[in-house]
């Protein structure tokens, strides 16, 4: 079975069918997280009605005006369906004028994550320093989500205890550096992701994404680890369980 371990579901409606889809391709469970905090109740509703949904729940730093402690209370994360706290993190690229907001919500999140003893999915982008530093001052491991940082920062996080995320984003033509960072980190510290509705993988670019083309991320990845993919698919379904120990599969 392989796991979509970061997916962004929130039309009910289509659900039904997405999960089909996923299920013929073979990725029979998937996690679901939370940017928006708006999106947290749907969220929780979606991994109620199906036993093989979890999710993490978080702010994503675009929403750096949101008081955290509102929607990630003691009481919610005590919630069995919920494994992690995520998506969070920094975001300089398109809201570097939040920076201190950023920051500010970012560490609020790593104290509740640490306070309930969840790992973390965290969203880094042109923010790798702050990212390291903030991080060094938790006691708290977790997973880089889409991963496509640089090798230099992969090996810091590996030394946190850090997993990586690969997304669709690994199989794009133009991602030979993302590739190359991959085929360095150990195939222990490994997960998949599609980041649904985003960065759908070859050969559905243009396309919106959906789990099921998480398949595509694990190809790609056996390729560059030289193993059959039936081997990297037991490698990542042991990942994720060890990622996010409250799953029950």
């Amino acid at each position: 079975m392989f796991i979509d371990t970061h997916c962004h579901l929130t039309d009910v409606e289509s659900l039904p069918d997405v999960i089909t889809r996923a299920n013929v391709a073979g990725v029979g469970a998937l996690i679901c997280a939370t940017a928006n905090p708006d999106d947290i109740s749907t969220t929780l509703k979606i991994t109620q009605n199906n036993q093989n949904i979890f999710c993490t729940i978080g702010i994503h730093p675009e929403y750096s005006s949101a008081d955290a402690a509102q929607y990630l209370t003691d009481t919610i994360l005590s919630n069995p369906r919920i494994v992690g706290i995520g998506e969070i993190g920094l975001d300089y690229h398109y809201n570097a004028d939040t920076k201190d907001a950023q920051i500010k919500l970012f560490r609020r999140q790593l104290e509740i994550a640490n306070h309930n003893k969840l790992p973390v999915a965290i969203h880094t982008r042109d923010a790798e320093t702050d990212t390291q530093q903030i991080l060094s001052e938790f006691d708290i491991y977790g997973v880089m989500h889409c991963f496509t940082g640089t090798t230099n920062f992969a090996k810091k996080m590996l030394d946190r205890g850090f997993y990586f995320s690969a997304s669709g984003i690994l199989t794009f033509k133009n991602a030979d550096d993302v590739r190359e960072t991959f085929a360095t980190i150990p195939n222990d510290r490994i997960v998949i992701e599609t980041d649904t509705p985003y960065c759908a993988p070859v050969p559905y670019r243009g396309k919106q994404c959906e789990p099921f083309m998480a398949i595509e991320t694990a190809r790609v990845l056996a390729t560059i680890k030289n193993i059959p993919l039936s081997e990297m698919e037991n490698i990542l379904f042991e990942n994720t369980k060890r990622l996010y120990p409250k799953i029950k599969l």
